[in-house]
């Protein structure tokens, strides 16, 4: 079911809901770049064993809405979370992909609001972001800038970003990840704004952002799963190391043949490791 929330500026969030309403809530937080789609299958899947999952898009993604100041900080993903438990009334298990989990993690570290969370899921990302991974990611996003002629130009695109995963057939679904514009071109479904801030960083604000996120950190008292894709050079093993040994309750899976997007790679095995971790958790 496709459902709108509302920030407290009254600007929109989409979202899709899978799942009855009276089962606990889990809330899936897609990565920069993504959209809500990204977590379908996994979605479905969790909301089988019994849970009620809510997938949004974050701001300047999909269909939600775009910053016209162009503000994209954690801080004000967290804002719009934040919005979305509290119009649902109920606290949430928090799962949060790359970007996303970094938003879960300030919410979840956040003492004055741990009436909140339940428990959270960090998949593929630990404290703050590698930056020589994330610097792929970037250069990923930037590659599609001016456009695509055709779906299969995008899909192209996606291949050689992650050259382990086969090339679908069937290219209907990155309708969903696309905007066709004027000019008839096919352009990612994010605001560009997103990408301009972080090269406008003043000096100071990233050391800024890593003190928060370590703070938010080392205050996480709920259950806490690290999720890793064998693959992945955005988690390293040195990063994956400092996220255990801060959050020292948590647990670690690592799942093979999964790189950075890993709910897309090892679609299965990934859902069955939230559905055991959120059921014992719950």
């Amino acid at each position: 079911m496709e459902k709108i929330f509302k920030d407290k500026d009254g600007q929109t969030i989409a979202a899709t809901i899978y799942g009855k309403e009276e089962n606990p809530l889990v809330i899936l937080l897609h990565g920069g770049g993504q959209t809500r789609h990204a977590w379908d299958q996994a979605s479905k899947n969790i909301s089988e064993a019994g849970f009620h999952v809510v997938a949004y898009d974050l701001r300047g993604h999909g269909d939600s809405f775009w910053s016209k100041e162009g503000d994209y900080s954690i801080k004000a993903h967290k804002k719009d979370l934040i919005s979305v438990i509290e119009s649902l009334e109920k606290p949430s298990h928090l799962v949060g992909a790359s970007l996303g989990g970094m938003t879960a993690l300030s919410l979840a570290g956040d003492l004055s609001l741990s009436a909140l969370t339940k428990s959270l899921v960090m998949v593929d990302i630990g404290i703050y972001p590698n930056p020589e991974g994330s610097d792929k990611i970037v250069q990923f996003m930037q590659s599609g800038g001016s456009g695509f002629s055709s779906l299969e130009e995008a899909a192209e695109a996606i291949s050689r970003f992650i050259p382990h995963r086969k090339k679908p057939k069937d290219l209907s679904g990155l309708n969903k990840n696309l905007r066709l514009k004027e000019d008839g071109k096919y352009y990612w479904h994010w605001d560009p704004k997103f990408l301009q801030r972080r090269s406008e960083r003043k000096p100071g604000e990233e050391s800024e952002f890593y003190k928060d996120q370590e703070e938010s950190a080392k205050n996480i008292k709920i259950p806490t799963l690290l999720i890793r894709g064998a693959l992945s050079d955005v988690l390293t093993e040195e990063d994956k190391d400092h996220f255990l040994n801060t959050i020292k309750h948590s647990e670690f899976k690592e799942i093979k043949e999964a790189a950075h997007m890993v709910a897309g790679d090892k679609n299965d095995i990934f859902a069955e490791s939230i559905i055991s971790f959120l059921t014992k958790s719950n």
